[in-house]
């Protein structure tokens, strides 16, 4: 079985969009989405457009949906589909779930929200070499009202991000540093995410996708909050709503993913930062970043798989 990933935001490069594969179906929803914004869509990679988070996350949507429908358009059709953060809302297009043109709407509203409820100082941080309980510790020792600091996204058994003000951040990632761990970064998101402090932003999707029309999933899609197989637009709309507000259990959706028997990851563009997870966390699989290969190659290979 063949598992299509979607990076979320802090995977973003320059000229992303540009460097898309060359094929029709990549053509094609290039134009639909400009046709959705109003607007250019390939003006929205540039260097100076990648430092707000608007661009960024449409150029993900973008990016994803179109490499996912050139692979389908050569007979590639994944078993399962899963996005992390806004990487959910290419994989629930992808699964049908909603329709590009909906999942513009959604992604473009998500983001000018998180601009407006984002407070100044805050932001992400990942810890590599330590384990979840460990990182849940540290936190629970530095969180204050004045300076709170949460448990993020768990990427792996030891790669762990927070989510919090700036001071509340480099409490935590202080104290890992002496506990052990390998190194702490500041991650490239211009914005606070997967914080309860963004609960506002997920409360205004949620009235957004009540009134969005949803399919029902063609293949497996695993969700963002729990890590399980979401298989009604309910439940899937309620997770691309929320995980802002929430941690996204990703290293978790791996183990299910193979376990549901995936054996086979493909990464749509612009990076392999999900291609490196799922080569520590499922290394018996085989893990492959369209970013880092040619379509043709990722077509060979997958069609070989499905063989």
């Amino acid at each position: 079985m063949i598992a299509l990933l979607f990076p979320g935001q802090g995977s973003q490069t320059a000229g992303m969009l540009h460097r898309l594969p060359d094929h029709p179906a990549v053509h094609q929803t290039l134009e639909e989405v400009s046709t959705e914004l109003g607007y250019d869509v390939l003006t929205l990679d540039s260097a100076d457009a990648l430092h707000s988070t608007v661009p960024v996350q449409l150029a993900l949507l973008t990016a994803g949906v179109a490499a996912a429908r050139a692979l389908e358009a050569e007979g590639i059709i994944p078993e399962a589909v899963a996005g992390l953060s806004v990487g959910a809302f290419a994989a629930a297009v992808h699964a049908q779930v909603i329709t590009l043109a909906d999942g513009v709407r959604l992604v473009k509203q998500r983001a000018e929200l998180m601009e407006q409820y984002s407070p100044e100082g805050y932001g992400l941080t990942a810890i590599v070499g330590l384990k979840e309980d460990q990182v849940i510790a540290l936190i629970m020792e530095a969180n204050n009202p004045d300076d709170p600091v949460y448990l993020g996204n768990v990427n792996s058994a030891d790669q762990i991000v927070i989510s919090g003000s700036l001071t509340g951040m480099q409490k935590v990632a202080n104290a890992a540093l002496q506990a052990g761990a390998r190194k702490v970064e500041r991650l490239d998101v211009a914005v606070l995410s997967h914080s309860p402090l963004l609960q506002p932003v997920a409360d205004v999707l949620a009235q957004t996708l009540q009134t969005t029309r949803l399919g029902l999933p063609r293949m497996l899609y695993i969700g963002n909050i729990k890590s399980r197989a979401l298989r009604t637009p309910a439940e899937i709309a309620w997770d691309l709503a929320n995980n802002i507000a929430h941690g996204v259990r990703w290293y978790e959706s791996m183990i299910v993913l193979q376990e549901l028997g995936c054996t086979l990851f493909i990464e749509t563009p612009p990076g392999h930062v999900l291609t490196n997870l799922a080569k520590q966390s499922v290394p018996d699989a085989r893990s492959i970043a369209l970013a880092d290969s040619s379509l043709s190659y990722v077509i060979h290979q997958a069609s070989r798989h499905a063989g």
